[in-house]
């Protein structure tokens, strides 16, 4: 043992110098992010608890890496036990490293990419224990003919038709099957957003078919894993052989890997239901009503514009005045979060906000040769941005003319795209009730009353202020449950996770006379009852 932990320090040592020699930049396209020791000896010995007691191990890593995990399981599992140990990477750095480290043990080591090997064909020397930290690359670092073979190659050996929004570690996830023993263990650290977002309903689906999901820990946001990646981290352990009937699985939260803060026993039945796996184990098993009436039925909700470059497209009234833009030309809109100090926007006579930093957004949609012969001192401002760069912008270049903006009308509600629980107000999320003409810019998300609930304010225009204080009264729990946590504990909001935000509380508000005008929202829940039964049943 004490050599193996001499060995340790030396990789850490030469890890540390690896991860210096390249680029942060360089390191997020590869997604290198090296495992950390204590995290390795934790799934390493909660692995040996899982693993059929003296059975021998043949292990796989499909991402080696210098060997954290092939260290961690020296440590955990006596060497008379190891039967197997086989390491796969493709970086030659990484590779020459692990080679030098780890050379004198029984470790093989294979020089090439996982996704591209064919698995052995005798089940007797398939690996029964697969750990893996996958590299976490994102899908617009994967090259097009690559993501096309991988994708090919998955639905062939999984039958998983993965999103072309799939990151790399969920290709190495379903590929590894066809090397696993039939009741192998597997134990995969990859980030906890397949849980919430669109893409990962397939892989949500393969774990809950093709294979038998155990276990799924989710490390707090706040208490990072990796000091040099914003992610928010999971543990997933499977076992390679269809669930069974009536199959729960364990969901935990918090603390470490072997001593969690809570665990919940989850019914797969509940987890084909439902859309956001993060919720376990703080919720309740049962699933959300989904007649329910939800946010979206309420509002049709949409990120605020997007400018491009704010800094030159939104003016103080000073910067306007000395650029001498023309009044024609200026929209008001709402200053960024961390600078609204107040959560009731009033208004001028004219619809202007009424704050301390009042901003202008520029928008004109005129062309080039109508704004140098009338507007001469417009026609200059938009000459700094041209050499400045901002015409070459994304957004800008996808404009014509290139300094107008998208439409993006005032919003009576707004609410905050993003924040953390560790605000004075220990909210991460801030409606906003806007009685100006504002517009808003992409920072917030913005609540436009559908047909039925702009009926309601047009009789009750007081109703308004009922509607914002019942938005603000909607737990914590219930908004970061539809939403995105990443690492350092940032959560975020997207249109369609608000609207998923039950509206019952808002119902419930509004005047007993007017709720008899709801009969056109039966309509949507309706759909939704009938879509839920049927996903239900074709799964029971």
């Amino acid at each position: 043992m004490s050599m193996i932990k001499t060995i340790e320090a030396k990789r850490l040592e030469i890890q540390t110098q690896l991860d210096s020699s390249k680029s942060q930049g360089e390191r997020n396209k590869l997604g290198q992010f090296a495992t950390p020791t204590p995290l390795a000896i934790q799934m390493l010995e909660c692995a040996r608890q899982l693993h059929p007691t003296g059975s021998r191990v043949r292990f796989l890593d499909p991402a080696i890496g210098t060997g954290s995990f092939y260290s961690a399981l020296l440590r955990a599992f006596p060497a008379n036990q190891i039967e197997s140990a086989v390491g796969f990477e493709t970086d030659t750095a990484c590779a020459d490293s692990a080679r030098s480290l780890w050379g004198n043990t029984p470790l093989k080591l294979r020089v090439e990419d996982f996704t591209t090997a064919a698995p052995p064909s005798l089940e007797w020397t398939k690996p029964n224990l697969l750990i893996c930290n996958p590299p976490y690359v994102r899908h617009h670092h994967l090259r097009s003919a690559e993501k096309l073979r991988m994708h090919r190659t998955v639905e062939e050996a999984a039958g998983v038709k993965l999103s072309g929004l799939a990151g790399l570690y969920c290709y190495f996830l379903c590929l590894s099957q066809a090397w696993m023993a039939k009741g192998g263990l597997a134990g995969w650290l990859i980030p906890s957003e397949f849980m919430d977002v669109n893409y990962g309903q397939r892989i949500k689906d393969y774990l809950l078919s093709r294979v038998t999901l155990l276990r799924i820990h989710r490390f707090d946001p706040n208490d990072m894993q990796f000091s040099d990646a914003l992610v928010s981290t999971a543990v997933v352990w499977i076992r390679n052989t269809l669930p069974p009937t009536d199959h729960t699985v364990e969901f935990t939260y918090g603390g470490s890997l072997l001593a969690p803060e809570l665990s919940k026993t989850v019914s797969a039945k509940a987890l084909r239901l439902e859309s956001k796996w993060t919720r376990f184990p703080h919720r309740a098993e049962a699933v959300s009503d989904p007649g329910q009436i939800v946010l979206s039925d309420l509002f049709r909700i949409q990120r605020g514009l997007a400018t491009g470059d704010n800094q030159f497209f939104i003016l103080s009234r000073e910067q306007a005045s000395t650029h001498q833009i023309p009044k024609r030309f200026l929209t008001p809109i709402l200053p960024s979060p961390r600078y609204l100090e107040v959560d009731e926007v009033p208004a001028d006579d004219e619809g202007n906000p009424i704050l301390n930093r009042r901003l202008f957004l520029l928008d004109c949609d005129l062309p080039e040769s109508e704004v140098k012969a009338k507007y001469p001192t417009l026609w200059q401002y938009f000459q700094l941005g041209i050499k400045s760069g901002v015409k070459s912008g994304y957004l800008c270049t996808h404009r014509s003319p290139w300094y107008a903006q998208e439409n993006r009308l005032p919003s009576p509600f707004l609410c905050t795209y993003m924040g953390r629980q560790n605000t004075g107000s220990g909210r991460p999320f801030r409606f906003i009730l806007n009685r100006s003409k504002a517009t808003a810019p992409n920072v917030y998300l913005m609540l436009y009353p559908k047909p039925f609930l702009q009926m309601v304010l047009k009789e009750k225009p007081a109703l308004a202020t009922t509607i914002w204080q019942t938005l603000n009264q909607i737990s914590i729990l219930t908004l970061t449950g539809e939403g995105r946590v990443y690492g350092g504990g940032l959560h975020k909001l997207e249109p369609k996770e608000l609207g998923n935000v039950s509206a019952e509380s808002i119902m419930a508000a509004l005047d007993a006379k007017l709720l008899g005008k709801t009969r056109q929202l039966s309509l949507a829940v309706e759909g939704r009852k009938t879509w839920h039964l049927n996903h239900s049943q074709k799964h029971d």
